[in-house]
C-alpha cells in the first residue's frame, strides 16, 4: 500500500480501514510512527489482556518512538483497554501521542481532560477525506468485517469440475513419477518453472489444479514466490487469491503462503494473516507460511523483508546447491 499521510484524529480514522482490509469491531488498533519512513499498524481483540506487552515491543523493536491508539467497541472496554496499552508502551519507550475511540460516526478521545473534547463526541465522515480518496485511488478496497476477509479466501464450493480437474492433474504428475528418479524430478520441475513464467492472469480450471500440484516442487514455488511484484502487487494478489479459492485443500498450502507475500508486500497485514491460515491449516508445517509468520509476529516491515531476486538469480541459486 502507498504511505498513507495521517494529520488528525479524522485521518486516522479513514486510515484504519485500509491499513488493515477491514473495518474493525472491538478491537484496539495501534499506529506505530515517527522513527521508519512508513507507519505500522497492529490489530489487537479487546480485551488486550497480555497482547499489549507484545505489541508495544514489536514497535519498540522496530524503531517506533510515538504511537495513535484507535479502539472501536464499548467505552469501558476500549477505555480499560487504552490504560493497559498506554502502560505497555509506556515501558517500551514508546510515547502515546493520541487514544481515542470511535464508533461509526462519532470519536471521543480518551487522553483529553479539558473542554475542548465535547462530551457527546466529535462527528465524522470518512468517506470525503483525502486518504479514503488516496487509497481509492490506489485501489484498495475495504471490507465490512474481518469475517468477510475470511470469506474472501475460503474454497469455493466443491464441484464436479474441480474435482475432475484435481484428477487429471494428479494423473499427470504420477504419469512423470513413473520415468526414471532424476529425470521425473529434473522434468516436473522444468514443466513447473515455464508453467508459472507463462502462466495467464485468467486460469482454467485445469490450470489452476496443475499448478496447485506443480507448486508441490519447492523449486517451482520458489520461482512463483520470486516472481511477485513486490513494489506493485496488486495483481498477484488478485491472482493468488483467485487460485487459493479453486485449488483443493491437499494443495492449498503453496498458493496461501504465496498469497500472503504478496498481500504482505502490499502492507496489508490483515489479508497475509488470513492467508497464512488457509496455508497452516492445509499444511501445519509448510515451511515458508511458518516462516512469514514469524516475520509478520516480529513486526519486520515489508521494505526490509523483500527478496530483490530475479529468476536468473534463483537458477544460478539452485544450480549451485546441487552442484554442491
Amino acid at each position: 500500500m502507498s504511505p498513507l499521510v495521517i494529520r488528525s484524529a479524522r485521518d486516522a480514522i479513514a486510515a484504519v480501514p485500509y491499513m488493515l482490509g477491514f473495518h474493525p469491531s472491538r478491537s484496539l488498533v495501534v499506529i506505530g510512527f515517527d522513527g521508519p519512513p512508513n507507519t505500522c499498524a497492529v490489530r489487537l481483540d479487546l480485551p488486550v489482556d497480555g497482547a499489549a506487552g507484545q505489541a508495544s515491543g514489536i514497535l519498540a523493536a522496530n524503531g517506533f518512538r510515538r504511537a495513535l491508539l484507535l479502539g472501536y467497541g464499548g467505552p469501558d472496554e476500549v477505555a480499560a483497554a487504552a490504560v493497559a496499552m498506554r502502560a505497555a508502551l509506556a515501558a517500551a519507550g514508546v510515547d502515546t501521542v493520541e487514544a481515542i475511540r470511535v464508533d461509526a460516526h462519532r470519536w471521543w478521545s480518551l487522553t483529553c481532560d479539558d473542554d475542548c473534547c465535547p462530551a457527546e463526541g466529535t462527528p465524522y465522515d470518512s468517506s470525503g477525506s483525502v486518504v479514503a480518496a488516496q487509497a481509492t485511488f490506489a485501489g484498495h478496497v475495504v471490507l465490512a468485517d474481518r469475517d468477510e476477509l475470511v470469506r474472501s479466501v475460503r474454497p469455493v464450493p466443491d464441484t464436479p469440475s474441480l474435482r475432475a480437474a484435481t484428477e487429471r492433474a494428479e494423473k499427470r504428475f504420477l504419469a512423470r513419477a513413473r520415468e526414471p528418479s532424476a529425470r521425473f524430478r529434473s522434468r516436473a520441475t522444468e514443466e513447473g518453472v515455464a508453467f508459472v513464467a507463462a502462466a495467464p492472469a485468467d486460469l482454467t480450471d485445469d490450470e489452476v489444479a496443475w499448478l496447485g500440484v506443480l507448486l508441490t516442487d519447492r523449486r517451482v514455488r520458489d520461482e512463483a514466490w520470486i516472481r511477485i511484484d513486490e513494489d506493485a502487487p496488486g495483481d498477484d494478489i488478485r491472482f493468488w487469491r483467485d487460485v487459493v479459492r479453486r485449488v483443493r485443500d491437499p494443495y492449498a498450502a503453496g498458493p496461501a503462503a504465496l498469497l500472503a507475500y504478496a498481500a504482505y508486500a502490499a502492507g496489508d497485514g490483515g489479508l497475509a494473516n488470513i492467508a497464512l491460515d488457509r496455508a497452516l491449516d492445509a499444511d501445519p508445517g509448510y515451511s515458508m507460511a511458518v516462516l512469514l509468520r514469524q516475520i509478520i509476529n516480529s513486526g519486520i516491515p515489508p521494505s526490509k523483508a523483500k527478496m530483490r531476486m530475479t529468476p536468473r538469480q534463483l537458477a544460478a541459486a539452485y544450480e549451485e546447491k546441487e552442484a554442491g
